[in-house]
């Protein structure tokens, strides 16, 4: 790590990182550390002067004696060695304090290379406009973004720029000096900030500003034409999606009444006809097949509900008239409606329900129709002379928790997923070996939840599974809208 700033302490677990950092490194710094030189000139002198005044003296006194010419050479030569070796030590303390110059220099010039070349290569535009509004530091993207020539950075001031931008136009048809005079007041009152604005040649610029500690203000200037093309794109995908789906819900809403009408007329002549209500039909084969159609009419009149179902509920446009339900009397009739196709393959259905009645608040077709669907599916995938049970598991004043039950085939937790997608099958050979359109617990989780429930599924495949529903009990509305 080279260079870092305080943004650092804004990540997790920076704290630690930044000690770390800060006993390995030093941060860049501006100042050049300046060492204490010893300069002993002034020692020298002192030292020198007491030894010239000795040899002085001592040439004419000698304990009142002319000095002999020893001593007197003796002094001369201490003095000059001195000062010999003096010299020499203030030449090595020079040469010493100019080489931690000249190397605090070569370091000052290597960290500032490598500080312009960090701002270069950010990929973003930089600028910082000291107090006084000068550009002390930029990089060339903060030029290249906001097209200004190369040379006009080279000591410009914020007023140069800004007049730079208003005459070429980059701020309307406005006045140039008001406009410019309106932007300095704001440049460093209006920190920080993050705003847009577009470009002359079409770019789409993030602009984030900053105060630094010295009343300097940092500004970063990001393109982000890209990213707002993208964003439009999916907003107009998304439109789109929109327009597609209510047009599916407008379709299968207008074509309900001209597919019902003549499938309901289809079901009824066929009914007329199988019972022979106007006289015996003699050939047998003909009765076989108007049986046929008949039971074939109920199955796509059945799939043409369930898909117009499942329109309503993906397009969030379920109504539900709410009432209070007796959940025990729901649940009695649903298996009424399939005890006959339990009992043809020797299933036992088990209601294990408590003996005071359970209320909720909810839609009772929609109720019937949740209850219908997964006991169907519970039959259709157990095993002949199975059991299936329907209990309420918990009663609580706000909630009413239900479980259906069976020993079935099962599923794993991929197979689930698969089973609550719309046209989804747990299985890619479940449609060839039990039928169905794949739309029942898709539906019927889409009521669960319109009612403000949900609903969850616990199998093993091979074990059976066990769905589980959870529905709240308050009341809310007469009508209630799921959108």
């Amino acid at each position: 790590m080279s260079l870092w700033n305080g943004s650092i302490g804004r990540f997790p677990r920076s704290a630690a990182a930044t000690g770390l950092a800060a006993t390995l490194i030093q941060p860049l710094s501006g100042a050049i550390t300046r060492r204490r030189t010893v300069r002993p000139r002034r020692t020298l002198i002192g030292v020198g002067t007491l030894l010239l005044l000795a040899y002085g003296v001592s040439t004419f006194i000698w304990c009142g004696e002319r000095t002999p010419l020893v001593v007197a050479f003796v002094l001369f030569s201490v003095t000059a060695a001195t000062l010999a070796w003096g010299g020499v030590r203030a030449l090595e303390s020079q040469q010493l304090a100019a080489a931690h110059v000249q190397r605090d220099e070569l370091r000052m010039r290597r960290q500032n290379a490598l500080l312009q070349s960090t701002l270069e290569n950010i990929g973003e535009g930089l600028s910082v406009f000291d107090s006084q509004g000068r550009l002390i530091a930029w990089n060339f993207r903060f030029c290249e973004l906001l097209d200004l020539p190369a040379d006009l950075a080279v000591g410009a001031t914020l007023r140069d720029i800004l007049m730079h931008q208003a005459t070429r136009g980059d701020f309307g048809g406005d006045d140039p000096e008001a406009e410019v005079a309106r932007r300095l007041d704001l440049f460093y009152r209006d920190v920080p900030t993050t705003k847009e604005r577009f470009s002359p040649p079409g770019r789409t610029l993030q602009i984030r500003r900053r105060a630094m500690p010295n009343g300097a203000v940092i500004s970063i200037y990001s393109d982000v034409t890209e990213i707002k093309a993208s964003e439009r794109r999916l907003i107009e995908a998304r439109s789109e999606a929109e327009a597609a789906n209510r047009a599916k819900g407008d379709f299968l809403a207008n074509m309900s009444h001209e597919l019902r009408t003549p499938l309901n007329a289809i079901i009824g002549f066929s009914e007329v006809i199988s019972n022979e209500l106007f006289g015996p039909i003699n050939n047998e084969k003909y009765l076989e097949y108007i049986r046929d159609i008949h039971t074939s009419s109920l199955h796509l009149l059945s799939i043409i509900n369930d898909v117009l179902d499942m329109s309503k509920i993906e397009a969030g446009k379920v109504e539900l008239s709410k009432e209070i339900v007796q959940i025990q009397s729901v649940i009695g009739e649903v298996m009424r409606m399939v005890h006959e196709r339990a009992r043809s393959r020797d299933i036992e259905l088990t209601a294990l329900l408590p003996d005071e009645d359970v209320e909720i608040w909810a839609d009772e077709r929609s109720m019937k129709q949740i209850f219908l669907n997964l006991l169907s599916n519970a039959i259709k995938f157990s095993k002949d002379g199975g059991q299936i049970y329907v209990r309420i598991v918990a009663d609580q004043p706000d909630v009413a928790v239900f479980e259906i039950e069976d020993h079935g085939i099962g599923m794993s937790e991929e197979e689930q997923e698969r089973a609550l997608q719309p046209f989804g099958q747990a299985k890619p050979a479940t449609t060839r070996n039990y039928g169905g359109t794949g739309l029942g617990l898709p539906i019927t989780k889409g009521l669960v939840e319109a009612h403000g429930g949900t609903l969850t599924i616990d199998s093993r495949a091979g074990d059976g599974t066990s769905v589980r529903i959870v529905l709240p009990r308050q009341r809310t509305s007469e009508k209630f809208r799921y959108l």
